[in-house]
């Protein structure tokens, strides 16, 4: 089974609102990302009354036997918070005192603070119906590093400290066959179990930084057949109906016509979503299209630029892959007409 297909419609949802246009860290919007699949800890949600969710509930549904072989993987972001210091006082090259600021020019070099994200993975053994429940918990621990930042003249004109929470959680899985009619039922529950003191008075950026953010889950299996949820079999919609998906959307995935891989994403989509082919690269907004957003990139001004250029790697490049773009990908781009309705009646069995 190839995954890679799967797992570039995967990464597209992992960055989902990672950075919004114009791209810089100063615009109101991307001071407020990841609205989707971020589980805050538990003592934060309950903080919340619930408006903010702690966990995420997968319910498919697979024709197979004993011994099909069902594999889960849950894939999220975890944010670093990279913090910007300028010196104020400096003894030899270690700084006496610092004052932390959102930006710093240090010889036509913007440094900003943001929050960066870390791919992280969680991949679940092989199981198989009539398996009891399992549970897996993760961990992930806290980390911190500080980065000088010198001037032309080689003398300290600040820092930059990355600071990153442990944070902890678990996945578990039960696979019931008792559903009738040659079914098996796959739950996943993902939760954040992080401890969170001072749930009550910490603000969503803070919570951000012990939660899971872009929660999604890559389920595939050998020996068996995914049912779709949006377009089951007669025979199945009862069963499909039946299913319950909290802040997850499972659909088909892969090659069209196959079904042994499942997404479970926190963005709606249809079966089989692709990636389209006239589309140079990530630009992280799912909510525009191409076109419009690289003629956007295109009139920002040059401060403007400067500053998309310093949020981070992953902006730079879109910048980057914007402005060497030849006119002929751009024209590509415009005018594209596809099938409005994608949805195909399977035969199981």
């Amino acid at each position: 089974m190839d995954l890679t297909f799967v797992e570039k419609i995967a990464d597209a949802v992992l960055y989902e609102g990672y950075m919004l246009y114009p791209y810089r860290a100063s615009s109101v919007k991307n001071r407020q990302r990841f609205n989707w699949g971020a589980l805050a800890p538990k003592a934060y949600s309950d903080a919340q009354n619930g408006t903010e969710a702690w966990e995420m509930r997968t319910e498919c549904l697979i024709v197979g036997d004993r011994n099909s072989q069902i594999n889960v993987k849950v894939r999220f972001l975890q944010l670093t918070n990279r913090e910007i210091g300028k010196i104020i006082e400096t003894s030899g090259e270690n700084p006496a005192d610092f004052e932390r600021v959102r930006s710093l020019d240090v010889g036509g070099r913007l440094y900003q603070a943001w929050q960066e994200a870390v791919e992280r993975e969680v991949v679940l053994p092989f199981s198989s119906p009539g398996k009891p429940e399992t549970e897996f918990p993760f961990t992930f621990p806290s980390t911190r590093e500080t980065e000088k930042i010198f001037d032309a003249d080689g003398r300290l004109a600040g820092v930059i400290t990355r600071t990153q929470r442990k944070i902890t959680g678990e996945v578990s899985l039960s696979i019931d066959t008792g559903v009738g009619n040659g079914l098996s039922k796959i739950t996943v529950l993902i939760r954040n179990t992080t401890p969170f003191d001072d749930a009550e008075l910490s603000d969503r950026d803070g919570a951000l930084l012990s939660s899971i953010v872009s929660t999604h889950t890559i389920l595939s299996v050998e020996g068996g057949e995914f049912v779709s949820l949006l377009d089951p079999p007669e025979e199945f919609v009862a069963a499909a109906a039946a299913c319950v998906n909290t802040g997850a959307y499972p659909v088909l995935a892969g090659a069209d016509g196959r079904r042994d891989c499942m997404l479970s994403s926190p963005i709606i989509l249809y079966d089989y979503p692709e990636i389209a082919a006239e589309s140079a690269g990530n630009l992280f907004d799912g909510t525009e299209i191409d076109e419009i957003l690289t003629l956007r990139i295109m009139t920002l001004t040059d401060e403007e630029k400067r500053e998309m250029r310093s949020v981070d790697d992953r902006a730079r490049k879109i910048l980057e892959r914007t402005e060497m773009m030849p006119e002929e990908q751009l024209l590509k781009m415009h005018g594209a007409l596809r099938g409005l309705n994608k949805s195909k009646k399977a035969n199981y069995g």
